[in-house]
């Protein structure tokens, strides 16, 4: 096993349902009940749940990720991420050799050693992921008890060199990887965790959550007594600048961030917590955060000025804010949004959307362009619905429109690639938002496509991205009439 710096080359579920209580009217439950969503079977093209990585990386800024697998996980991030080879990203690729994989080699002794060099290369770091990928998860290297195993070598040496510890040795421990490193640390102990990337388990941004989720059972306790609202999901820092600004003229608080922006700064969760889901695909991170006591609100997700508007009202309910307060405070942002979106409604009105599955967010972001911009959503195609989570979602998605009964489109959870494409060549959408894979071919014939993949990495969420969001499926349409001759 060799260790791959990404991109420094000197370093050589499914469909997620489930059971939980939604703070919140029977009503947005019963209408996700109700909801029509036509599921298909069969081949898919996304992303693997490594993707996670290229943002989660940006947001933890004390936290580094330690892919364990083959060259072509190291190809693949290296890729996403884009960055340079003098960048010192804080993410690498541990590679599986011929001998890891054929058994040949103790692949556990070998993550130690992997694992002792980059913390004495990088005494920084204070929590570390072992990611799990298609290669460990094939020959069963366990990186859960590899965690566990790592961190009680480090907490034992930890101990033993603490300052009048019987156990203390007379000289700095050098015999052993892991107990130096553990002697010399800045913590003292650094923190390992383990989660799944791999394709076998996981789809592009379910990366995210099962990252969260192995975060979980680190978080402090709320005191009992006292109430806070958690806002789950990564957000640009500038997103979460302007909701905390929001919250604060609100009066709601005290108000967390999951994930911080520092791995040290973890917020506490309890019975007082109350969740507000920032992203859509955060299933098991809230039902882990439901054990602990939590409860979850039903809202549709921040994305465009009603979404937005809708987020920030369920918080202002559960902290049982008059909707006079709430309007007042929302008035302005709602105000700015409305004037900044109007410059690209006039040039998105009317225009044909084919939403391919891929990230998770095509039914909120669906939502926003046939509600606020005026386009015809042909269908939206999504990895997985989870009914639970998109109650509130569902809820402002069935409110009427003009020109449309009930405000919604066609939803279809999973799906067959070739009878898409086959179903966007026959209706040849004036926009077609696909992966990365799919929008070359399509391009080649003529199609105007749209890159899922930047909707996940640009801060889109909230009242002063409406127009942003707005604007990123302007660009292929302006794009394609500028190369009309």
């Amino acid at each position: 096993m060799t260790l791959a710096s990404v991109p420094a080359p000197a370093l050589a579920e499914g469909r997620q349902g489930g059971e939980g209580l939604l703070e919140a009217s029977s009503q947005p439950e019963a209408a996700a009940r109700d909801f029509p969503v036509a599921c298909e079977g069969g081949q898919r093209q996304a992303f693997c749940g490594l993707a996670g990585i290229v943002w989660l990386h940006r947001k933890l800024q004390d936290v580094f990720f330690l892919v364990v697998g083959s060259r072509t996980c190291a190809h693949m991030l290296q890729s996403a991420a884009g960055v340079m080879i003098f960048a010192a990203p804080r993410f690498a690729t541990a590679i599986l050799e011929e001998r890891d994989l054929a058994g040949l080699a103790d692949a556990n002794a070998e993550l130690d050693r992997v694992v002792t060099r980059l913390l004495e290369r990088r005494p920084d770091i204070a929590t570390l992921f072992l990611v799990g990928t298609c290669p460990s998860e094939v020959i069963k290297l366990d990186l859960h008890k590899a965690a566990e195993r790592l961190n009680q070598a480090f907490q034992t040496q930890a101990v033993a060199n603490r300052p009048g510890s019987p156990n203390q040795p007379s000289q700095p421990i050098q015999s052993q990887g892991l107990s130096a490193t553990a002697a010399t640390h800045p913590t003292g102990r650094p923190r390992v965790l383990a989660y799944s990337g791999s394709g076998l388990e996981t789809t592009f941004t379910q990366g995210e959550d099962t990252c969260l989720e192995a975060l979980v059972p680190d978080l402090p306790a709320l005191p009992a007594g006292e109430s806070s609202l958690l806002v789950v999901g990564t957000l640009a820092d500038v997103v979460e600048d302007q909701f905390c600004r929001l919250f604060a003229e609100l009066g709601i608080g005290p108000v967390h961030f999951f994930p911080p922006r520092s791995a040290r700064a973890l917020p506490p969760v309890g019975p007082g917590t109350r969740l507000l889901l920032a992203q859509p695909f955060l299933g098991r991170t809230a039902r882990s955060l439901e054990g602990r006591g939590a409860r979850p609100l039903a809202a549709p997700f921040p994305i465009g000025i009603e979404g937005t508007r809708g987020w920030f009202d369920a918080a202002a309910r559960a902290w049982n804010l008059p909707e006079e307060r709430t309007a007042a405070v929302l008035a302005k942002p709602m105000e700015r949004a409305r004037g900044a979106l109007a410059r690209y409604q006039e040039q998105l009105r009317g225009k044909r959307v084919a939403y391919l599955p891929d990230s998770q967010l095509e039914a909120p972001i669906a939502r926003f362009l046939q509600q606020e911009c005026g386009m015809e959503i042909l269908v939206a195609g999504v990895p997985y619905f989870d009914r639970r989570l998109m109650a509130g979602e569902i809820d402002l998605l069935s409110r009427p429109q003009a020109g449309n009964a009930d405000g919604s489109f066609a939803v279809v959870e999973g799906g067959d690639v070739d009878r898409q494409l086959d179903a966007v060549r026959t209706a040849r959408p004036d926009l077609t938002v696909c992966g990365l894979g799919l929008a070359n071919p399509l391009e080649a014939e003529g199609l105007t496509t749209k890159w899922s993949i930047e909707l996940v990495f640009s801060p889109i969420q909230g009242f002063e991205q409406a127009a942003d969001l707005a604007e990123l499926f302007a660009r292929p349409l302006t794009r394609r009439a500028r190369l009309r001759f």
